[in-house]
C-alpha cells in the first residue's frame, strides 16, 4: 500500500513539474556530444585522460572553479539553456547516478547532459589503447553510451509518468547533439588506407543509426550542430610553416556537414513529427576567422591558455601560459573556443540566419 502511495505522489509531482515547465515555455533539454558540450561528464571517469578539471580552465567560471568545461567558462550547450529561459545548464548524467528515482526524474523534466570530452560517433574514438597506463579504463564516453545513458533516463520517466505522456514530453523535449570532430582527427591521424569516401559513408552510417535510436525512444526535436573549421584550430596551425589553416581537415569539415544534412532531411522523411535544426559550425567559424573585428576578436590563431608556438604545443594547465584579454581570443586552448566564442556560437545557432543554421534556428525549433 506505502509503494502505491509513492507511485501517486510520485506520478503527481512529475506531472505538476511538467506542467510548469510547459507553462513556462520551456522544453526539457537533452546535451548529447564530446568536449565542445561537456559540463563535466568526465570528472566522474577515474581513468579517463580527457580531463579539464583543473586550472587554468574555469578561469573566468564563478570563483575560477575549474569544473571539466574545456573552456575559460560557460561552453556553448551553457548558453543555450540560457537562451532557453534556465538559469543554468542541464548537470552531467553522471553526476546523478546516485539520486533517487524521484530526484532523476525531477531533474530529467528539464533535462541532463550526456556530452563526454574526446567522445566520438564510433564507439572505439577517444579511448586509450590497451598498452597505454590506463588501457583498459574507460577515457570517454561514445555517443552509442550516452544514448544508453538516456535510455535509463527515459525509463525513469516512464516509471513515473507512464508510456504516453513520457512519448508526449520528449516529442516537446530538445536534444542538442554536436559530436564528431574527433572521429575526424582521429581519421586523420591514422594515415590509413580507408579512403575519405568509405570514412564518411561509415561515419554517417553509424551516426544514422544512433539518430534512430534516439527516435525509437521518442525523440523528435533536434538542434545538431556540424564539426566547425578544425583545420584552423592552433593545434593543427602547428604543422602549417606559415601558422595557416590545413585545409584537408577543414574539407572534412564540410564533408561530414554535407553528410549530417542529408541523413537529416532522410530521417525526418521517415519520422513522423520529426523537426531539426541543423548548425553550419563550419561557416559560423570561418566566418569570425576571416572577420574577427565586428565580433571583437583580435586573435583568432594563437590559443589564450597554452605553451609555445601559437600557445598550441601543450594543454593547457597551471603551468601554462595565460592570455589577460581571454574576451578578445576565438580559442581557448588547442582546440576549444573561449568563453566568449562559444556564447557568440550559441547565440547564433538560437537566432541566426539560414546561412548558419537551416532550415530552422534553435529558437524557431523550441516552439515548432
Amino acid at each position: 500500500m506505502a509503494e502505491i502511495s509513492f507511485a501517486i505522489l510520485l506520478l503527481s509531482l512529475a506531472t505538476i513539474i511538467l506542467n510548469v515547465n510547459a507553462d513556462a515555455g520551456r522544453p526539457a533539454v537533452f546535451i548529447l556530444g564530446d568536449s565542445t558540450a561537456d559540463v563535466g561528464t568526465n570528472n566522474f571517469l577515474p581513468g579517463s585522460q580527457a580531463r579539464a578539471d583543473f586550472p587554468f580552465n574555469g578561469v573566468d567560471f564563478a570563483f575560477s572553479i575549474p569544473t571539466g568545461r574545456f573552456s575559460n567558462g560557460l561552453n556553448s550547450a551553457d548558453f543555450l539553456a540560457k537562451l532557453l529561459g534556465y538559469e543554468k545548464s542541464p548537470p552531467p548524467y553522471l553526476s546523478t547516478v546516485n539520486y533517487s528515482r524521484y530526484s532523476l526524474t525531477r531533474q530529467a523534466l528539464k533535462g541532463i547532459n550526456f556530452a563526454s570530452g574526446g567522445s566520438g560517433i564510433f564507439r572505439l574514438t577517444g579511448q586509450l589503447p590497451s598498452d597505454s597506463p590506463n588501457g583498459g579504463k574507460q577515457n570517454v564516453i561514445p555517443m552509442a553510451g550516452q544514448i544508453a545513458q538516456f535510455e535509463i533516463v527515459r525509463s525513469s520517466l516512464v516509471a513515473a509518468m507512464g508510456p504516453l505522456p513520457t512519448l508526449r514530453f520528449l516529442s516537446k523535449s530538445l536534444f542538442f547533439i554536436s559530436i564528431g570532430s574527433n572521429d575526424i582527427f582521429e581519421y586523420y591521424r591514422s594515415n590509413n588506407n580507408l579512403s575519405k569516401e568509405r570514412f564518411f559513408a561509415n561515419l554517417g552510417f553509424a551516426y544514422e543509426n544512433q539518430l534512430k535510436a534516439l527516435l525509437e525512444l521518442g525523440a523528435r526535436k533536434f538542434g545538431i550542430i556540424s564539426v566547425p573549421s578544425i583545420g584552423c584550430c592552433p593545434s593543427q596551425r602547428l604543422n602549417s610553416p606559415n601558422g595557416g589553416c590545413l585545409e584537408e581537415l577543414n574539407d572534412h569539415a564540410r564533408a561530414f556537414h554535407t553528410k549530417i544534412k542529408s541523413i537529416l532531411c532522410r530521417l525526418n522523411e521517415e519520422y513522423q513529427g520529426m523537426k531539426y535544426s541543423l548548425g553550419n559550425a563550419y561557416e559560423m567559424t570561418i566566418n569570425v576567422i576571416d572577420n574577427p573585428l565586428p565580433y571583437n576578436f583580435t586573435n583568432v590563431k594563437i590559443a589564450c591558455c597554452g605553451v609555445g608556438r601559437l600557445n598550441a604545443e601543450s594543454n593547457c594547465n597551471p603551468n601554462a601560459n595565460l592570455c589577460p584579454s581571454r574576451n578578445n581570443y576565438l580559442f581557448w586552448d588547442l582546440f576549444h573556443p573561449t568563453e566568449s566564442a562559444a556564447q557568440l556560437a550559441a547565440v547564433t545557432l538560437f537566432s541566426g540566419p539560414t546561412r548558419f543554421v537551416a532550415p530552422i534556428n534553435f529558437s524557431q525549433l523550441a516552439q515548432a
